[in-house]
């Protein structure tokens, strides 16, 4: 038998995994118990090295862990499933964007155990300009589409201040309107 065709053995969907060619992990209360080579060299580890690491590591600030943490949680708790597009940190402190999606085995607790897809999307969404991480979060949620009053209510600020920091984002992109500011955060123009 072919061993692409059912049934598949263990070694099998080991070698799937292992080979995907996009990053794959296995976290237990976000804590790496498992990922393929695709994902450590995406963060420029090797997998054994990721093995029993916080997932904060791969994150370019501890608070930016824990706030898409909370974000994801509810989410997860609802649907089981989480997907978001956001800056991550490669080892050597270089950022970049990433596709995340990620599914919990147990919605009353979605971080007991998961299983998370990390795709590198810098090729088509650079990193162009430094930004803090209030920014980065804002950034985030203007490319999902959200609007000021609904960025200040997912962080908790005001909208003056989600429009202070979108005037930031601007300047620092070197845009003259919004729909330009999300297209070059987008990697559209």
């Amino acid at each position: 038998m072919h061993p692409c065709e059912p049934p598949f053995s263990g070694s099998d969907l080991e070698l799937a995994f292992d080979l995907a060619p996009v990053g794959l992990c296995v976290s237990r209360d976000r804590v790496i118990q498992r990922c393929n080579e695709a994902f450590g060299s995406m963060f420029g580890y090797a997998p054994q090295e990721l093995t029993g690491a916080s997932m904060s590591v791969l994150y370019p600030s501890v608070e930016e862990f824990h706030r898409i943490g909370e974000r994801g949680l509810q989410v997860m708790r609802d649907s089981g499933r989480y997907a978001d597009e956001r800056i991550m940190k490669h080892r050597g402190g270089r950022l970049f964007w990433c596709h995340v999606a990620g599914r919990s085995l147990d919605r009353e607790d979605p971080f007991g155990c998961a299983v998370w897809m990390f795709e590198d999307i810098s090729e088509r969404r650079p990193v162009i300009a430094p930004l803090t991480v209030r920014e980065r979060e804002i950034a985030q949620l203007l490319v999902e589409g959200k609007t000021t009053k609904q960025i200040a209510r997912i962080l908790g600020i005001s909208p003056r201040t989600v429009d202070a920091h979108r005037a930031r984002l601007m300047r620092k992109l070197k845009v003259g309107t919004p729909t330009e500011m999300v297209s070059r955060l987008a990697g559209i123009s």
